[in-house]
């Protein structure tokens, strides 16, 4: 049985075949998933799995060096927003690496997550829980 954090196994699959600079979006139950992406719907009831917690699961499997959100969410979930740059701060000093953060208009990143490999649909009902991560490389 697989060791690690990430137990799912289409999510796991997705993951490994990224390479660098491939986005992959964690989305609020919400989020718009283009026809032509890959969905992976995690969402069971209200807030399970949480935005944030499925993002942690992701970021101890996945090496990110940029993530892109909408700057709605600064506005309209500013607690929202702070506990997820203590989480990529977090992330930062564990592995030693900067992660870029580039916040652009909800509009925008809807557009954006059309090139993703694939959208995670968690059960979140925070308004504007979205994020793109962009893969970085492990050497």
């Amino acid at each position: 049985m697989k060791k690690g954090k990430l137990l799912n196994s289409e999510l796991a699959y997705v993951i490994s075949k990224m390479g660098h600079t491939d986005g992959l979006t964690i989305g609020d139950a919400g989020l718009p998933i283009p026809d032509h992406v890959k969905r992976l719907d995690l969402a069971l009831k209200k807030d399970i799995p949480g935005f944030l917690d499925t993002l942690e699961t992701i970021l101890s499997e996945l090496r990110v060096e940029q993530v892109i959100i909408a700057k709605e969410m600064l506005e309209r979930s500013p607690k929202l927003y702070e506990k997820l740059l203590k989480l990529l701060r977090s992330v930062e000093a564990e592995e030693n690496i900067n992660i870029d953060i580039q916040v652009i208009n909800h509009e925008a990143f809807k557009a954006l997550t059309a090139e993703t490999k694939a959208v995670v649909r968690t059960g979140e009902q925070v308004p504007y829980a979205n994020i793109i991560l962009k893969s970085g490389v492990v050497f």
